[in-house]
C-alpha cells in the first residue's frame, strides 16, 4: 500500500507523541527498534512470526465481492476484538492485498478518529500493523474495520480463479478458496493462525447467474443496484480462520438429507452433475456413521461437496463447505474403476472426519498437525470398513503402514510432532509421517486399547475440548491408563521406526529393540550417535506354532526375554501388522518362516504374510538380510490367492526391473522379466478382461495385466490392442473394461496414431478419471520428443490443467525414456515451478521425489547436489531436498550390496 506524504507526516508525529506505547506493555521482547522495516520505510512494531495474544479475534463481519469478469475481488472486514493488555498497536496478518482504508470503532461500530489510520506492512512476515493514536484499553469492546482488494489467486492459495470449458468450447470461470495452512490471509486481512478461533458472518456479492455458498447456509439474499445480489449467511460457529471458504460459481448439485436433519449436497460442474451421485450416497452414510460413532451430532445445519476444477491438494475440510479435486469425488461408473471408487469413498471418509477432529477439537499450533490428519486419515479406514466392507479398505491400510515405514526409517525422517514456524515449514509438516505415521500408530493404539476402548476415549477425548483450540496430545483420550502418556510420547516426540530383533533359543525369545536406519550401519562412525537416547515402548504381539491366540508384551526396554510355554516350530511377532515396527528373526526363525509359507502359508493369515514380505525386504535394503533370503521367501506367491501379499512381492520384483532398466544393467533386466513372466504366467492368464469379481479381485487384475504389458508379455498385448482398435474404430463411444482402461490406453499409446488420437481424447474428454488415465498413457510412451511436448503443455497450462502437472512429471520419470528428460526439465524450469506450487507444498515435494527417486548412481547423487547447492536459499528451507538425497543414497547402498546377488538368484532359478 502507497501512502501520501501527508499520510506519513501525520503517522511519524504520532509516533512521537506517545513514545514507549507500540505494544502491549507485556510485549516488550518485539518492539520498533528490533530492525524490521514496513514497506514505507517505517520501522515495523512486531519482530515475531507468531502474531501477538494480547489482541483476540472474536467476530469477523466479512463482505466480499469477487468480479468475475475483470478476476478481481474487493471486500470489507470488521472484526470484532477482544484487547487482553493495553496497547496502541494491532497486529495481524495480510498477503498480496491492497489495504484501502483502516479504522478502529468504538463499541457503538463510531469510528475513534477523523481519519483514516494508516497501515503498516511488513511482507517477509505476511503481517500488517495498525496504530491507535488512543490506547486500546483491555476489557473494552473494539472493531477493526479494513477494506481491501485484490486480483484473485492465479495458483491454488487463497482466493483464487478457477476455470471449466462447457461441452461447446465456453470457458467459464469461478472464484473458490484454499486457505489451508495459512492463506486466509490472502482472501482478507485476518489473525490467520489455528489458536485464534472466531465467529464469521459473511456476505458475498454476485451476479444472478451464479451460486454463492459458504460455510453456513443463507439467511437472505438482497437486490442491489446493478443486478448484482448479496447472499448473507448464517453467523457461523467457532472456527480457525483456515476453515472459512466462499465460492462463487454456476455449478448445479445434488441433495439429500440424512436422518438427523443435515442438508447434505454435492456441486459440481453443470456438464458432470451426473457424476455426482456416489458421492452424495457415500457422504451421507458416512456423516450419519461418524455421529453414531463420535456421539456427537455434526453441529452445522448443512454440509456441501463441491469438485473445483483446479484444486492442487485432493481435498479440503473447510467446515460446511468441503472443496475436492474432481478426481477425488465424482465418480463415473463407465470410466472409473474399483480403485477410483476406493478412492473417492476414502478421501470423503477423511474430509467428513476432519468436521471433528481438526474442525471441531483444533491443534493449538501446527506442529501438532497430526493431530488433525493422522486422526483423519486412521478414521478413513474406520469408517469406509463400516459403510462399505465391500471395498475392503482394510488391505490399503496395510500398503498405508508400509509406506510411513518407507520415509520413517531414513535419518532425514522427523517426530510426529515438530516444530514448524514459517508458511514454507508449515506446509512440510502435510506429509507422510503426520497423516501415514499417524493413522498407523493410532491403529497400533487402537488394537492394544481393544475397539470400545478406543472409541470411548475418543469421544471423551472430543467432549472434553470442543471449540477450543486443544494442546491436548491423542493419548490423553484413554487417562485411565496411567502408563499411556509415556507409552505414546516414544512414538511422538522422537523420529523413526523400531527394530525388533527375536533370537529363539528353546522355549525362550530374547528380544533387543534398536533404531531401524536404512542408509547408516552397524559400524559406519555416525551409527552410535544415531542410536543414542531412542527408545520406544512397543506394545509386541506374536503367534506361534502352538497357540493361535496372540500373545501380548510391552517391551520398554532395550531388550528382554520371553518364556514360551514349550519349544515351537515358528514364531511370527507384530501379528496383522498391527504394530509399527520391524521384526528381524534369526537364521532359525527365518527359516521356519520360509519353510511354513512353502508348506501351508495360510496359517499365517494375509496380513501376516504380507507384513514378512515387508519386514524382509526393509531388512535387505537396511544390509541386515540377505537378498536371496528375502526371494526364497517370496517363492511361495505362485500359490498365493490374496491380492494384498501377492501383490506386496510383486511389487517389489518390478521396482527391482525399473531400477536395472535404467541403470542399463542388460542381462539381469532381461532375466527379471523372464523370471516374473514365467513365474506368474498362470495367475496373469487366468485374469479376465472385465469389471467382474471383487475390489479385491478387480484390483489384482488391473496391477497384474498392466505389468504383463509392460514387460511385453505377447498375449497381454494382443488382447489390449483388440480393445484399443475396437474402441478407435467406435470413435470412443464403446465403454472398455475400466479396470483395465489404463493398460489399454497404454499399449495404444505406443504408435504416433495412437498417441495423437488419445491427446484430441484428453482434450475433449468430461471425466477427470478418464483424463488421469490417459495422460498416463500418453507418457509411457517411449519418444523423448512426445514426453518433453507433454511436459510443456502442463507448463503452459490450458490442455493440460497445472494442477496436474506434478503427477505428470512422475508419469515421465517412471518412464525409462523420460527419466532424465523430467529431472532436467525439473532443474530448468525449477523458479516457475515453485511460482505455480509454492514452496514447500506437496507438489513440489512430490516433484522432487518423484524425479529422483529412482537414481542409483554416485554422478547422479552428486547432479542432484550440484542442484540443491545451485538453489540453497530454497533448498535449505525444505526437509524434501534431504528426503531426496538420502534416497539416493539408498539406492546406491541397494546396488552395491545387491546386484550380484539379484545377478546370480536370477541365474540359479532360470537354469
Amino acid at each position: 500500500m502507497s501512502y501520501s506524504t501527508g499520510q506519513v507526516l501525520f503517522f511519524t508525529s504520532v509516533l512521537l507523541m506517545f513514545p514507549g506505547t507500540y505494544l502491549s506493555s507485556e510485549s516488550n521482547s518485539a518492539s520498533v527498534n528490533s530492525g524490521h522495516v514496513a514497506t514505507n520505510g517505517l520501522p515495523f512494531p512486531w519482530s515475531k512470526l507468531r502474531l501477538p495474544n494480547y489482541i483476540i479475534p472474536v467476530h469477523y463481519h466479512l463482505l466480499l465481492h469477487p468480479n468475475l469478469t475483470t478476476l478481481t475481488f474487493n471486500g470489507s472486514v470488521k472484526i470484532e476484538i477482544d484487547v487482553k493488555n493495553n496497547t496502541n498497536w494491532v497486529v495481524l496478518h495480510s498477503k498480496a492485498l491492497e489495504i484501502t482504508a483502516a479504522d478502529v470503532l468504538d463499541e457503538s461500530e463510531a469510528p475513534l478518529f477523523d481519519k483514516a489510520l494508516p497501515v503498516l506492512e511488513y511482507p517477509p512476515h505476511e503481517q500488517i500493523a495498525i496504530f491507535s493514536p488512543q490506547i486500546l484499553t483491555s476489557g473494552e469492546k473494539y472493531f477493526l474495520y479494513l477494506e481491501f482488494t485484490a486480483a484473485l489467486g492465479k495458483g491454488f492459495y487463497g482466493f483464487y480463479k478457477s476455470s471449466y470449458k462447457t461441452p461447446d468450447g465456453e470457458t467459464r470461470f469461478l472464484a473458490s478458496t484454499h486457505f489451508e495452512p495459512t492463506s486466509a490471509r490472502m482472501a482478507f486481512p485476518c489473525f490467520d493462525e489455528p489458536i485464534f478461533k472466531a465467529n464469521y458472518s459473511v456476505r458475498i456479492r454476485r451476479g444472478p447467474f451464479h451460486v454463492a455458498l459458504s460455510n453456513m447456509p443463507i439467511e437472505q439474499t438482497v437486490e442491489l443496484a446493478n443486478g448484482l445480489l448479496e447472499d448473507r449467511f448464517e453467523a457461523s460457529v467457532q472456527m480457525s480462520s483456515y476453515l472459512v471458504a466462499f465460492i462463487v460459481c454456476d455449478f448445479r448439485s445434488v441433495s439429500r438429507q440424512t436422518s438427523t436433519g443435515i442438508d447434505v449436497s454435492v456441486y459440481a460442474v453443470p456438464h458432470k452433475w451426473h457424476q455426482t451421485h456416489y458421492a452424495l450416497e457415500a457422504a451421507v452414510n458416512i456423516l450419519e456413521f461418524y455421529e453414531k460413532y463420535f456421539s456427537i451430532y455434526y453441529p452445522l445445519p448443512k454440509l456441501d461437496l463441491i469438485a473445483i476444477p483446479d484444486f492442487q491438494s485432493g481435498a479440503m475440510e473447510n467446515w460446511g463447505l468441503t472443496t475436492y479435486r474432481e478426481t477425488s469425488l465424482l465418480y463415473d461408473p463407465d470410466v472409473s474403476s474399483a480403485s477410483d471408487k476406493l478412492w473417492v469413498t476414502m478421501v470423503i471418509g477423511h474430509e467428513l472426519a476432519h468436521q471433528w477432529f481438526g474442525n471441531l477439537v483444533t491443534m493449538e499450533w501446527w506442529n501438532d498437525i497430526w493431530l488433525n490428519e493422522g486422526f483423519a486419515r486412521y478414521m478413513e479406514f474406520v469408517s469406509v470398513q463400516a459403510t462399505y466392507p465391500q471395498l475392503k479398505v482394510e488391505d490399503y491400510l496395510l500398503v498405508t503402514c508400509f509406506a510411513a515405514i518407507g520415509r520413517d526409517s531414513l535419518n532425514s525422517s522427523r517426530p510426529i510432532s515438530s516444530s514448524a514456524e514459517n508458511p514454507t515449514q508449515i506446509k512440510e509438516m502435510f506429509d507422510t509421517v503426520s497423516y501415514d505415521k499417524g493413522a498407523c500408530i493410532l491403529h497400533m493404539l487402537r488394537n492394544f486399547l481393544t475397539d470400545d476402548v478406543f472409541q470411548s476415549g475418543i469421544v471423551r477425548y472430543l467432549r472434553n475440548i470442543l471449540y477450543p483450540s486443544a494442546t491436548k496430545n491423542a493419548y490423553q483420550f484413554a487417562g485411565e491408563h496411567i502408563d499411556l502418556k509415556k507409552m505414546m510420547n516414544t512414538w511422538t516426540l522422537q523420529k523413526g521406526v523400531p527394530l525388533v530383533t527375536v533370537k529363539h533359543k528353546g522355549n525362550k525369545l530374547y528380544i533387543e529393540q534398536e533404531r531401524f536406519l536404512k542408509t547408516i550401519q552397524p559400524g559406519d562412525p555416525m551409527w552410535h550417535s544415531l542410536q543414542t537416547g531412542y527408545l520406544w515402548h512397543i506394545p509386541l504381539t506374536y503367534k506361534t506354532s502352538h497357540s493361535s491366540t496372540e500373545t501380548r508384551h510391552i517391551l520398554e526396554t532395550k531388550s528382554d526375554m520371553l518364556v514360551l510355554n514349550q519349544d515351537v516350530d515358528w514364531v511370527k511377532f507384530n501379528t496383522d501388522m498391527n504394530g509399527y515396527y520391524i521384526i528381524n528373526y534369526d537364521t532359525k526363525g527365518w527359516n521356519a518362516l520360509i519353510e511354513l509359507l512353502g508348506v501351508n502359508h495360510t496359517a499365517l493369515s494375509f496380513k501376516d504374510r504380507a507384513d514378512l514380505i515387508h519386514n524382509a525386504f526393509q531388512l535387505v535394503t537396511a544390509g541386515r538380510l540377505t537378498l536371496d533370503r528375502a526371494l526364497d521367501l517370496i517363492t511361495y506367491l505362485k500359490s498365493e490367492t490374496h491380492n494384498v501379499p501377492l501383490l506386496q512381492g510383486i511389487g517389489y520384483l518390478e521396482y527391482f526391473y525399473k531400477m536395472m532398466q535404467k541403470r542399463n544393467v542388460y542381462d539381469v533386466t532381461q532375466n527379471l522379466k523372464i523370471y516374473i513372466l514365467e513365474y506368474f504366467r498362470d495367475m496373469i492368464e487366468k485374469q479376465t478382461w472385465s469389471n467382474e469379481g471383487t475390489v479385491s479381485d478387480r484390483r489384482m487384475r488391473s496391477e497384474l495385466l498392466s505389468l504383463a504389458c509392460d514387460l511385453g508379455f505377447a498375449p497381454c498385448l494382443e488382447k489390449a490392442r483388440y480393445f484399443y482398435h475396437s474402441w478407435v474404430k467406435a470413435n470412443g463411444t464403446i465403454s472398455l473394461p475400466t479396470d483395465v482402461m489404463e493398460t489399454i490406453y497404454m499399449v495404444g499409446a505406443q504408435d504416433d496414431s495412437g498417441w495423437n488420437y488419445l491427446l484430441e481424447k484428453y482434450r475433449v474428454s468430461m471425466s477427470a478419471s478418464e483424463k488421469s488415465k490417459i495422460l498416463a498413457a500418453l507418457a509411457s510412451n517411449r519418444d523423448s520428443s512426445k514426453l518433453l511436448r507433454l511436459l510443456e503443455l502442463g507448463m503452459e497450462g490450458s490442455v493440460i490443467r497445472t494442477q496436474d502437472l506434478s503427477a505428470l512429471i512422475y508419469y515421465v520419470a517412471r518412464n525409462p525414456s523420460g527419466h532424465f528428460l523430467s529431472w532436467n526439465f525439473v532443474k530448468k524450469n525449477w523458479n516457475e515451478l515453485v511460482e505455480k506450487f509454492q514452496l514447500g507444498s506437496f507438489s513440489i515435494r512430490n516433484i522432487l521425489i518423484g524425479t529422483t527417486g529412482q537414481f542409483s548412481s554416485k554422478e547422479e547423487l552428486a547432479d542432484i547436489k550440484d542442484f540443491f547447492d545451485s538453489i540453497r536459499d530454497q533448498s535449505s528451507q525444505l526437509r524434501v531436498t534431504q528426503v531426496a538425497l538420502e534416497n539416493v543414497e539408498k539406492n546406491i547402498l541397494w546396488m552395491e550390496r545387491n546386484l550380484e546377488a539379484l545377478r546370480n538368484w536370477l541365474q540359479r532359478m532360470l537354469d
